[in-house]
């Protein structure tokens, strides 16, 4: 429960960050335009909150649904208007006028997120060096001759510090299942570079572990076998396993990392096991029955030593961190290639290159939510910014009902000299509106397929 309190929390807390910013912007710019305001509204359906400030008594409403808001103008294409008012309609403004407010929502959105990236890139930015593990046989990274120890140093010329920038780089060309080449230093610090041909990947790769199926994975240091937490009412606790014990012997078999404990455990579900532990400098013998997975494996219920884990990998771990000002290149720049991929996704998934797997809705930005802060603030703040992004450029899309669907109307008329005509618009909106509900669909579809099937 607590965990589900925690994701829902993470979700409201998100979604309503980034609807206050996108109608702010709105907002603001329908202010300096001397358009009037009539309701701000976060969230949709039954007001649960209401107040009325400024001299044209503007409403500022919570409302119960909470996936989305908007900000309603004096109109006359939407309800009468008072001849006093009739300057300040939205509908009687320059054509240049509307398309500013309507602009400044995703623009919002943009300046949300490059504000968020200069906060993570300015404070340090936490991360694993790229130390590749010995790649599986018949892989690409494998045929490509890349070994184990070396060390990522580029991707398609652009220089790397961690295992997230080797991801995204390798996503982005992966998408066009482009032959990258990689530049890495080896174990005795001379550097090499190898042809990575990813041509071979399926829509179903891209969809699931690219990496792996590549070859390309993080090296994983020898931990020490010492136990840290044990769940509560576990075969682990019912064996009399302690916090601070060292594996010393498991079914049978001498161990010394935790990876060899755990593949013994794994392949003895319901299976009793023998197991001896070094307790102070004193030998101890227990036994222990695993229980089991969903997917057939044996479970203990004991965690790492987060100390054990700490020193393991203490050695790959980095900090990329810039100046002020370069921060701020860094975040522009980050955003605008945030933008563009996401338009290549979009275009990828409508001429059948990418599966429709990838689009999610709201009960994953919710997972995602609640994963994100479980993980700290960094993890938080660039998980805001990310959807911050996302959420910019999907209403940029063309579709009526979104803002830049009220774009290309305005647009039109810019080219025809006069305003589109309402039955045009009429349609248009059915049209976006049975759009919508289409990836509506295909977002629900998803997330409920992800939760059933992980």
């Amino acid at each position: 429960m607590g965990d589900l309190a925690l994701t829902i929390l993470a979700f409201l807390v998100t979604v309503g960050i980034l609807v206050v910013i996108h109608e702010f912007g709105h907002y603001l710019m329908a202010r300096a335009m001397d358009v009037k305001i009539l309701r701000f509204s976060v969230g949709f359906g039954r007001t649960l909150a209401l107040r009325r400030t400024g001299r044209d008594g503007t409403e500022w409403v919570l409302a119960a649904i909470p996936l989305g808001g908007y900000v309603k103008m004096a109109d006359e294409r939407e309800a009468p208007v008072s001849a006093a008012d009739r300057p300040r309609a939205f509908n009687n403004k320059s054509v240049g006028a509307r398309i500013a407010i309507v602009l400044a929502g995703p623009a919002a959105n943009f300046l949300l997120a490059i504000a968020l990236y200069w906060v993570l890139f300015a404070s340090g930015m936490p991360g694993d060096k790229p130390v590749l593990a010995e790649p599986a046989v018949n892989t690409p990274a494998a045929i490509a001759g890349f070994h184990g120890g070396d060390v990522i140093v580029s991707v398609g010329g652009d220089s790397v510090a961690t295992w997230n920038d080797v991801r995204w780089l390798l996503l982005k060309d992966a998408v066009k299942r482009a032959t990258t080449e990689l530049e890495v230093q080896t174990g005795g610090g001379a550097h090499s570079t190898h042809r990575l041909d990813m041509s071979g990947l399926s829509k179903d790769d891209l969809d699931q572990d690219l990496l792996g199926k590549l070859g390309i994975r993080p090296f994983r240091p020898a931990i020490v076998p010492r136990l840290g937490r044990i769940l509560v009412d576990s075969p682990a606790e019912h064996g009399g396993l302690l916090a601070g014990d060292l594996v010393v012997t498991a079914g049978g078999k001498a161990v010394s990392t935790w990876d060899e404990f755990t593949s013994v455990v794994n392949a003895s579900p319901d299976r009793t096991l023998d197991i001896e532990v070094d307790r102070g400098g004193r030998r101890v013998a227990l036994r222990a029955t695993p229980g089991h997975r969903k997917n057939g494996t044996g479970q203990l219920g004991v965690e790492i030593s987060p100390e054990e884990l700490r020193i393991a990998y203490e050695p790959y771990a980095t900090t990329v961190r810039y100046g002020p000002v370069e921060a701020m290149g860094k975040a522009v720049a980050k955003v605008w290639d945030l933008s563009v991929f996401s338009v290549k996704m979009l275009w990828s998934m409508i001429v059948g290159e990418l599966s429709w797997k990838n689009v999610s809705g709201p009960i994953t930005i919710a997972d995602y939510a609640g994963q994100s802060a479980k993980l700290g603030w960094i993890t938080s703040v660039a998980f805001l910014a990310l959807v911050s992004v996302s959420l910019g450029v999907l209403n940029l899309l063309p579709i009526p009902l979104l803002d830049g669907g009220h774009l290309v109307y305005y647009f039109a008329e810019i080219v025809r000299g006069k305003p589109v005509s309402e039955r045009t618009m009429e349609i248009g909106q059915r049209f976006g509106l049975a759009l919508l509900l289409g990836l509506t669909f295909f977002a629900f579809y998803n997330d409920i397929n992800r939760l059933f099937t992980g």
